[in-house]
């Protein structure tokens, strides 16, 4: 892994955990990428149960 010289010299010269950070980043990265699968993989149904409640209303 890489990461830009100018990053890093600013994350020391503020005492910041590159590590614990990195973690961090790519915890949220695998967050995002999993929800918006989710909400791919769902969009035909969450679009079906909207256009029920649409025509409907809430049960």
């Amino acid at each position: 892994m890489t990461l830009p010289a100018q990053l890093l010299e600013e994350a020391k010269s503020l005492d910041l955990n590159i590590s614990q950070a990195c973690e961090q980043g790519l915890k949220s990265a695998i967050a995002s990428i999993r929800a918006q699968q989710w909400l791919a993989d769902n969009r035909a149904s969450l679009e079906a149960s909207r256009q029920y409640v649409e025509e409907n209303g809430l049960l």
